[in-house]
């Protein structure tokens, strides 16, 4: 059994559909790339699946269990964790708070205290300079160590799943590069799955997984994103020309 399985959902803002019929599955440690065009309803996918936006038609389920009704919080109790497009971090608390904000789940579990600080320093071990700055304004970090801090939020949730929308988004190239080298480090330590939204196609083929490339609410081109991501193929989907 797949661990996330969406099945022909739709979502819509008032008269505009939004998303339109998307399925697509992921098994424990896949990595699954979203990528289209602005408007393509990437992200609003991204927010249905983790509770944040309702959707009218289709179904969404983890690992077995209907993810209909439940509310983010009770969504990332069950393993899936997301983290937003433009990092929302809580600036005017410190590294280790915002870190923390992640483990309210915990609270009033068997040895909860002792999961907490396990977590946090698996965090500190995977992200050094957080531990350096643990002290400091959060919102004194630069792009990439913000971005690096609610990856690590959401590790302390202790997910199976987690789904980013943007990673790269702002960011200089060589510090994408660091924050991909630690989300494949992650999956290769504690079997992640991860469902990334990327409005470009490069980072798909250069990390490598399965692709597919939205536009106009739909999937239009899916596959193997080295052998998809490249070429006239992925251009004319992207676009939305024929490929002659």
């Amino acid at each position: 059994m797949s661990l996330l399985d969406v099945s022909d959902i739709v979502i819509r803002y008032g008269r505009l559909t939004a998303v339109r019929g998307v399925s697509f599955s992921l098994n424990e440690g896949d990595i699954l790339f979203i990528t289209g065009p602005n408007g393509a309803g990437k992200s609003s996918l991204l927010r249905a699946i983790a509770g944040v936006t309702p959707i009218v038609g289709g179904s969404i389920s983890l690992d077995g269990k209907s993810l209909a009704g439940l509310a983010p919080e009770d969504i990332a109790r069950l393993g899936l964790s997301m983290v937003p497009e433009g990092r929302h971090v809580f600036g005017s608390l410190s590294v280790e708070e915002n870190l923390l904000v992640g483990t309210g789940m915990h609270v009033g579990k068997n040895g909860w205290r002792a999961r907490v600080a396990s977590d946090l320093e698996a965090v500190y071990d995977t992200f050094p300079i957080l531990r350096e700055r643990r002290n400091g304004q959060a919102g004194l970090l630069s792009g990439g160590q913000q971005q690096m801090l609610v990856i690590g939020r959401a590790l302390m949730t202790n997910p199976r799943l987690i789904a980013i929308d943007e990673p790269s988004l702002g960011l200089a190239p060589n510090i994408t590069d660091q924050v991909y080298e630690r989300l494949m480090a992650l999956r290769a330590q504690r079997g992640l799955t991860l469902l990334i939204v990327e409005q470009s196609s490069t980072r798909a083929v250069m990390t490598g997984g399965r692709m597919v490339l939205m536009r106009g609410g739909q999937i239009v081109l899916e596959g193997d994103a080295r052998e998809v991501g490249t070429g006239d193929q992925i251009q004319a989907a992207y676009f939305g020309y024929e490929d002659h």
